[in-house]
Protein backbone atom coordinates (compact mmCIF):
# COMPACT_ATOMS: atom_id res chain seq x y z
CA UNK A 1 0.00 0.00 0.00
CA UNK A 2 1.56 3.30 -0.49
CA UNK A 3 1.60 6.35 1.18
CA UNK A 4 1.38 8.75 -1.84
CA UNK A 5 -1.41 10.75 -2.29
CA UNK A 6 -3.23 9.93 -5.54
CA UNK A 7 -2.05 12.00 -8.61
CA UNK A 8 -4.84 13.18 -10.62
CA UNK A 9 -5.91 15.86 -12.40
CA UNK A 10 -8.54 16.61 -10.26
CA UNK A 11 -6.21 17.10 -7.68
CA UNK A 12 -3.98 19.25 -9.34
CA UNK A 13 -7.39 21.42 -10.50
CA UNK A 14 -8.58 21.49 -6.46
CA UNK A 15 -4.52 22.52 -5.75
CA UNK A 16 -4.84 25.39 -8.31
CA UNK A 17 -8.76 26.82 -7.09
CA UNK A 18 -7.00 26.41 -3.15
CA UNK A 19 -3.95 28.12 -3.98
CA UNK A 20 -5.38 30.92 -5.51
CA UNK A 21 -8.08 31.06 -2.83
CA UNK A 22 -5.24 31.31 -0.03
CA UNK A 23 -3.43 34.19 -2.57
CA UNK A 24 -6.00 36.35 -2.86
CA UNK A 25 -7.26 36.05 0.58
CA UNK A 26 -3.61 37.01 1.66
CA UNK A 27 -4.05 39.96 -1.41
CA UNK A 28 -6.98 41.01 0.82
CA UNK A 29 -5.99 40.78 4.33
CA UNK A 30 -2.38 43.28 3.28
CA UNK A 31 -4.97 45.47 1.77
CA UNK A 32 -7.16 45.72 4.52
CA UNK A 33 -4.48 45.88 7.19
CA UNK A 34 -2.22 48.80 4.91
CA UNK A 35 -5.60 51.09 4.61
CA UNK A 36 -6.99 50.76 7.77
CA UNK A 37 -10.49 49.47 5.91
CA UNK A 38 -11.81 46.01 4.82
CA UNK A 39 -13.61 47.30 2.23
CA UNK A 40 -10.76 48.45 0.19
CA UNK A 41 -8.60 45.35 1.05
CA UNK A 42 -11.74 43.13 -0.88
CA UNK A 43 -11.73 45.60 -3.87
CA UNK A 44 -7.91 45.02 -4.09
CA UNK A 45 -8.21 41.25 -4.03
CA UNK A 46 -11.18 41.45 -6.51
CA UNK A 47 -8.92 43.01 -8.95
CA UNK A 48 -6.20 40.95 -7.81
CA UNK A 49 -8.11 37.89 -9.09
CA UNK A 50 -8.64 39.18 -12.80
CA UNK A 51 -5.63 40.52 -13.49
CA UNK A 52 -3.03 38.20 -12.29
CA UNK A 53 -5.40 35.72 -14.19
CA UNK A 54 -4.87 38.16 -17.06
CA UNK A 55 -1.47 37.92 -16.54
CA UNK A 56 -0.28 34.30 -15.91
CA UNK A 57 -1.83 33.75 -19.30
CA UNK A 58 0.03 36.42 -21.00
CA UNK A 59 3.42 34.65 -19.20
CA UNK A 60 2.71 31.32 -20.11
CA UNK A 61 2.07 32.75 -23.97
CA UNK A 62 5.68 34.40 -23.62
CA UNK A 63 7.40 31.17 -22.71
CA UNK A 64 5.43 29.44 -24.89
CA UNK A 65 7.01 32.06 -27.62
CA UNK A 66 10.29 32.62 -26.50
CA UNK A 67 11.02 29.07 -25.64
CA UNK A 68 10.65 27.96 -29.27
CA UNK A 69 12.85 30.33 -30.68
CA UNK A 70 16.12 29.34 -32.20
CA UNK A 71 14.37 25.32 -32.29
CA UNK A 72 14.20 24.07 -35.72
CA UNK A 73 10.94 21.74 -36.31
CA UNK A 74 12.81 18.67 -35.74
CA UNK A 75 13.89 19.81 -32.04
CA UNK A 76 10.00 21.01 -31.16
Amino acid sequence: MSLEPKKSHARHIMKSITWRVVGTLDTILLGWLISGDLRIGATIGGFEVVTKMVLYYLHERAWYKWGSLGRTKNES
